[in-house]
């Protein structure tokens, strides 16, 4: 009997699955798998795209746990060609980045190591650390992650101390720039005391010394200084020297020993277990050592593929003007000739991948290596640590195997208004916050004055889990989307709640839960009455309340800002002619509803856009008594 396409992935129907794979060309290419739902689960590509596609579904290929399962879920392929393998490996770069495929997660985001952002999006950019890349901005730039941040915040602090910059987030005063100002160290940025086109031309300079180009901007300053002192400037001249002072300090970093130290040139290594890989990247311009970034990924792929996918999302990201003439990896990447050519097409000049096997160069791998090895040995304790304690909570729950993903979830309201929920993951121990999602509830007896957590909890866990009860058979053991536990934030009577629904959806066997109670870090079972007999300082409890932390810490933060925009729109929607952008001119001119509340009608009246009617309809609204 043949089955029908629609009810079966694609590796359990070998004749379509022929069939679509002779339809790919051998040509190079952008592939895509789509599941059941026709959502976008992997992107890849390929000099031979048939080839590569069809070594997916070969029984003698050796696939990791985590692709095989990808395999499993496949319903469709699709595929794109292109001209070049340079063109592939671009159009990979940006499908993947408006995609992000759930099986394309390579490099582990854990916040561990901190980037520079420089903010393009706005009219005069800000420069600050952080340790989460937000993508939504295509604009904003992103220099690392850097492995010493204390030393990268020395960095920061020298460049705003030598260049003029935005210091604050927002202005200190409406009126008039505050003491960064009086000391030189801003330009008045708040009140606009500098056009934004001289203000970029200052951070672009500052963009430098994190692309690894100090020692070229200390040449063009030169060459401006000495523009000033020709011209009589000699107050100028003299605030350039200042600054190359400052960046020299900057430069005067560690030398690496190279015969040819005018080749700006990356070292690339790694570090690897049976299930995690540490990578170091070095930054070597002129002879230094200008940066050293470091990247983790799981341990699922060669060393040379590993390596290859960490040089393409990092050069994805840098300036064509930061990509440097020399690449040395520690092994053969597995494309390397696509690698160099699309580079060297950014570049406008050849890139030379070099894999050494002796002298200097490859002293200087091992150097690189070394780090990074340094780096696998203090994951490798920690994660000892998360694995002891995945031991213990198994032993205290009575599981067969370690729960891999674990997810928790929490409710947070004030007397039932603004009701909201999260969902928490934890993966081997650690927050995989990719996966976080928060839910508004929508139960329609929840409201001001009347909260009802088993309600809310009974609703939560329904919406999460009936994709399953629509699609029996959307896999659920081996599923990285499905949880090995459920840990709810409560006791007997929260932890009834969330049992009922599952037991409703037929799905209570496939999934262990507990409840972890506040008071006495109690741990409930479904059906018993008692609480398990646990010490609240063994790992295995710890590890469930860090979860159950998180989770509130989570849902807390969604409920404060759910409450503040409805307070905000609540109280400037309710205004006749005052739309969307109007309050948004409003707020950027005052910061705050408290302030449009004192402002008096002449002064709501010189906002742009707003005139005297609609000023004197803001202030009557704020005045009632007035009118």
């Amino acid at each position: 009997m043949t089955v029908s396409p629609k009810l079966s992935p694609l590796y359990k129907q070998p004749e379509r699955l022929e069939t679509r794979l002779q339809e790919i060309p051998p040509e190079p290419g952008v592939y895509f798998m789509r599941d059941r739902d026709d959502r976008i689960i992997y992107i890849g590509k390929s000099r031979k795209l048939r080839s590569r596609v069809r070594s997916y579904f070969r029984d003698s290929q050796r696939l990791s746990d985590r692709i095989a399962t990808m395999v499993k879920l496949v319903w469709e392929i699709e595929f794109i060609v292109t001209d070049t393998e340079a063109e592939a490996l671009a159009l990979e770069a940006n499908l993947i980045k408006q995609h992000q495929p759930y099986f394309n997660v390579l490099l582990k985001d854990d916040k561990k190591y901190p980037f520079v952002c420089i903010t393009w999006s706005e009219e005069y950019p800000r420069i600050f650390i952080t340790r989460k890349r937000q993508l939504g901005r295509e604009k904003d730039k992103y220099y690392g992650p850097y492995t010493d941040s204390r030393l990268l915040r020395e960095i920061l602090r020298i460049c705003k101390r030598i260049f003029p910059l935005r210091q604050r987030p927002q202005p200190l005063f409406k009126d008039r720039p505050c003491l960064n100002y009086d000391l030189g160290r801003c330009p008045g940025v708040c009140q606009s005391l500098i056009t934004p086109e001289e203000y970029r031309k200052t951070v672009q300079k500052v963009a430098m010394v994190f692309q690894g180009r100090g020692q070229e901007l200390i040449e063009v300053l030169q060459a401006q200084m000495l523009a000033q002192a020709e011209a009589l400037n000699f107050e100028v001249a003299a605030r350039i020297r200042d600054q190359i002072s400052g960046l020299k300090s900057l430069t005067a970093d560690q030398k690496v020993s190279l015969p040819d130290d005018t080749v700006s040139r990356d070292a690339i290594a790694l570090a690897m277990d049976e299930h995690h890989a540490c990578i170091q990247l070095f930054q070597i311009r002129a002879g230094k050592l200008v940066g050293r970034l470091a990247y983790m990924s799981e341990t699922h792929q060669e060393p040379g593929a590993i390596l290859q996918r960490v040089l393409e999302e990092h050069y994805q990201t840098a300036d064509d003007v930061e990509i440097p003439s020399e690449i040395i990896v520690q092994h053969e990447l597995p494309d390397s000739e696509m690698l160099a050519t699309a580079l060297g097409q950014r570049k406008g000049r050849k890139i030379n991948i070099i894999h050494p096997q002796r002298q200097l160069k490859a002293e200087l791998i091992e150097m690189v290596e070394r780090n990074a090895q340094y780096e696998l040995q203090r994951l490798q304790k920690f994660s000892d640590r998360n694995h002891q304690a995945l031991q213990d909570l198994a032993n205290i729950l009575d599981l067969t195997d370690l729960p891999h993903r674990i997810e928790g979830y929490d409710i947070s309201h004030i007397q039932g208004s603004n009701a909201v929920a999260s969902q928490v993951v934890f993966i081997d121990g650690l927050p995989a916050k990719q996966h976080y999602r928060h839910y508004k509830i929508k139960n329609p007896s929840v409201t001001i004055g009347h909260s009802d957590d088993f309600a809310s909890l009974a609703e939560v866990i329904q919406r999460r889990f009936r994709k399953y009860v629509e699609n029996p058979d959307l896999q659920r053991q081996g599923n990285p989307d499905f949880p090995d536990l459920v840990m709810i934030d409560g006791g007997k009577g929260q932890l009834s709640s969330v049992v009922a629904v599952l037991q409703q959806m037929n799905l209570l066997e496939d999934i262990n839960v507990v409840s972890l109670a506040k008071k006495r870090e109690e741990i409930f079972l479904p059906g018993e009455s008692y609480p398990l007999t646990t010490d609240p300082e063994q790992p295995g409890v710890q590890l469930l309340r860090r979860l159950r932390d998180e989770a509130h810490r989570f849902a807390v933060s969604f409920h404060r800002q759910q409450r503040s925009d409805k307070l905000r729109r609540s109280r400037l929607d309710d205004i006749p002619g005052l739309g969307h952008h109007r309050q948004k001119v409003l707020l950027g001119h005052f910061r705050s509803i408290d302030y449009i509340r004192q402002a008096s009608i002449e002064q709501l009246a010189e906002v742009p856009g707003i005139g005297s009617r609609l000023a004197t309809e803001i202030y009557n609204y704020f005045h009632p008594a007035s009118i």
